[in-house]
């Protein structure tokens, strides 16, 4: 069995099938249970998928149909088990989705000329979608729940797998860091703060709309160029100052205070609550780093890397003791892969301004200062790296990769539960294939069903 199957079983799923079929007639190609599997159904998934530059491997007349039926068998057990999914959670999902959808597209009406259904039938679609794909996520999530593997389980799997089925790992590094913001004139910060008030006063005045003044002048070019609207999101997601000043407002035709937040300094104007989540628009200023405070820093960085250089102190207490990265400062100085939450990163993980210093380092090289892009808040601060280590790309083995080994090893043992639990499942569902839709190699054995 392909490894790739279990977590390729949802993509058509995702991958929600949205075309008109009013006109369609509608040929029955599969049965599952009582549920149809309509021909007009497939061609949309097809359709979608490579819309959505989805690969599939093999006939995707022959693919598709059979994850279709692999998915109405996970529903139905979602029945069985009566499967609750948080109503929040499919509502951002789906949010998200019509957010991407009208960034693709360039407005709303696109999205409703190209899937030819109004943007509430749209929103009625995917939420249909999303609440299938979180219940079989669920319920494949509580039928492998209990993996897990010891050391030795992993050593067997790993003593078991041929040489060519190791994955190649590219040459990865680990690294410290230590970053300075330079300090900001206060002159700076009250300049932007004026130009904030000027936004909000205009707006509050009905001179002048919020979203035009968001396209013309606020700095997050994520949210600028569609007014300054964010989507709607949970308290969760946003940064905790501007949750607290967005949550706070009632009246869409005002605009809250000045908020501070890590990116800078903010109007928020809001556009509608929907239970625990929200749609706001910002504007968002930044104030700008003068070329002396940017030298001061430097001149810090630099005299604290002679320090580690002299052995006057090591790299992880100076980290400790003056780095102002919070996700490495209490790590040693270490950077964290948010991907793989490890410490490991391929070059092209890292900052680039990181990488292009990293890459001309020998391990335990300590680099000159640099200024440098926070990839979080966009402003420019100075750092030093020290590269800890470098590993070579290399087939996976034990000694270095153990965690992806252990990975491999977990998945393989989640699949074979899937597979057995399909097989076991399929003996109490009726399925039936209509002729010209069996001439295909399935992942599972569907002919002796109802044959």
């Amino acid at each position: 069995m392909k490894l790739r199957f279990f977590t390729a079983l949802l993509s058509i799923v995702a991958a929600f099938g949205m075309t008109a079929q009013n006109n369609v007639a509608e040929e029955v190609a599969w049965v599952v249970g009582d549920e149809p599997i309509f021909k007009s159904e497939i061609e949309e998934q097809y359709q979608q998928a490579l819309y959505e530059r989805m690969p599939i491997e093999g006939n995707p007349y022959c693919v598709i149909p059979e994850r279709m039926a692999l998915n109405k068998l996970f529903l139905d057990q979602a029945r069985i088990d009566t499967v609750e999914v948080q109503q929040s959670m499919i509502s951002s999902e789906v949010d998200g989705r019509i957010n991407q959808l009208i960034a693709n597209f360039g407005s709303k009406e696109k999205v409703e000329e190209y899937f030819r259904m109004p943007m509430p039938r749209l929103r009625e679609k995917l939420t249909e979608d999303y609440g299938d794909m979180m219940r079989i996520q669920q319920v494949q999530s509580d039928l492998t729940k209990n993996v897990s593997s010891t050391p030795a389980q992993v050593r067997r799997f790993y003593n078991g797998l041929s040489r060519d089925s190791l994955p190649f790992i590219p040459m990865q590094v680990e690294v410290q860091i230590i970053t300075l913001n330079p300090v900001i004139p206060q002159q700076e910060i009250d300049e932007v703060k004026s130009r904030l008030r000027d936004y909000a006063q205009q707006v509050n005045s009905g001179e002048r709309e919020f979203s035009t003044l968001a396209i013309l002048y606020s700095q997050d070019p994520g949210t600028a160029v569609y007014g300054g609207e964010t989507g709607f999101q949970s308290r969760s997601v946003l940064l905790p100052e501007y949750a607290t000043a967005a949550f706070n407002l009632n009246d869409s035709k005002k605009v809250s205070n000045i908020v501070e937040t890590d990116d800078g300094y903010h109007i928020i104007q809001l556009i509608e609550k929907r239970g625990d989540r929200i749609n706001t628009r910002h504007i968002l200023l930044r104030p700008r780093v003068n070329d002396k405070d940017l030298t001061d820093a430097i001149n810090r960085l630099d005299s604290v890397r002679s320090d580690i250089l002299a052995g006057k102190n090591t790299f992880s207490e100076m980290a400790l003791y003056i780095s102002q990265d919070k996700d490495s400062r209490n790590n040693n100085g270490n950077m964290l892969n948010e991907k793989t939450q490890s410490n490991r990163f391929e070059m092209a993980d890292l900052p680039v301004e990181v990488g292009k210093k990293v890459n001309s380092l020998q391990p335990g090289e300590v680099s000159e200062p640099f200024v440098m892009l926070n990839p979080k808040t966009r402003r420019e601060q100075v750092a030093i790296v020290k590269l800890v280590k470098r590993i070579d790309g290399h087939k996976a083995d034990l000694a270095d990769d153990y965690m992806i080994i252990k990975e491999m090893c977990e998945a393989s043992e989640r699949e074979k539960i899937i597979h057995d639990w399909v097989a076991k499942k399929q003996k109490s569902v009726y399925v039936y294939i209509e002729e010209g839709w069996r001439n295909c190699e399935f992942e599972y054995d569907w002919l002796k069903k109802g044959e």
